[in-house]
């Protein structure tokens, strides 16, 4: 079953004759230019060798060239509508094991796709509150990916990048740097899409670190970056004082540490985010 994902009326076709809707609250956006596709579509670099996982593929536009690079791919998608039509599309791919799709939620279902995810790419055009939730939960799950590929509205990927004491820095900063190298990649005005979003959007690049961050306790280190910065006025004397085990006080933590209590979470660097969660798991123990 040929689609010309080109073609904004294609598309609209398509879904009309199958009585699809569009959701928002699923981030359901098309890319329709074919240029901006396998540009994205190259940072994953891609060999017949490769597995890759597309999260939310909608109707299979980027599908198509993530399986003309000869990758195997697997499909997370929680609209049932678009799954009938992924089976449709993508039929021949399917019936030779090229293609297959995982229904539901990939926040709840992700798991089930392998236990061995450094040897996956990941790909996914993501509305931001799913972004956040799954980098968390693979981070809690100590999983990291071959290589990551993430469309998402720019605001989004500025802060995926964002550089301690800079605007956009936030806890979900220092959760994707934790574990990857992250560069800013492409970026696509809202024409490159149907419908057309409000926003601009931005492909962000995630490469594991060569030498990541040691973690004895990942569960504890979310927990305390979520926490430091859920009152970004306070200091960190001040929103640590949850985590702190009884008899043990946040100025003596963060004395070892070499930081002092007056500073903000949003001047420290995710290295001093680490220092802290194993001198806490410590005092826990």
């Amino acid at each position: 079953m040929k689609i010309d994902y080109n073609a904004p009326t294609a598309l609209k076709t398509l879904l009309e004759e199958r009585g699809l809707a569009m959701q928002k609250k699923f981030g359901q956006n098309f890319l329709v230019n074919p240029h901006a596709r396998k540009e994205i579509v190259s940072l994953l670099e891609l060999t017949e060798k490769d597995w890759v996982w597309e999260i939310g593929p909608g109707i299979g536009n980027m599908t198509g060239d993530l399986l003309a690079s000869g990758a195997q791919v697997t499909a997370f998608e929680i609209d049932r509508g678009f799954i009938a039509a992924l089976h449709d599309i993508y039929a021949e791919d399917e019936a030779v094991g090229r293609f297959n799709i995982i229904e539901g939620n990939v926040l709840k279902t992700w798991r089930q796709g392998s236990e061995d995810t450094a040897a996956i790419k990941l790909f996914g055009n993501l509305p931001y509150n799913i972004a956040a939730s799954f980098i968390a939960d693979t981070i809690c799950q100590r999983k990291t990916f071959a290589r990551c590929v993430f469309t998402v509205q720019k605001e989004v990927a500025e802060r995926m990048y964002a550089a301690p004491a800079s605007k956009s820095y936030s806890a979900f900063s220092v959760l994707c740097q934790w574990l990857y190298d992250i560069t800013g990649g492409i970026e696509l005005a809202p024409g490159n899409f149907w419908p057309r979003p409000k926003v601009a959007s931005k492909a962000v690049l995630f490469v594991p670190k060569q030498k990541p961050y040691s973690c004895s306790n990942p569960q504890l280190f979310v927990s305390l970056v979520h926490s430091l910065f859920s009152q970004r006025r306070k200091t960190i004397l001040n929103n640590i004082k949850p985590l702190l085990p009884e008899k043990i006080s946040g100025k003596s933590i963060l004395t070892e540490a070499g930081i002092s209590e007056t500073e903000r979470a949003e001047n420290l660097a995710v290295s001093d985010f680490i220092q802290l969660s194993e001198l806490l798991n410590s005092a826990k123990l």
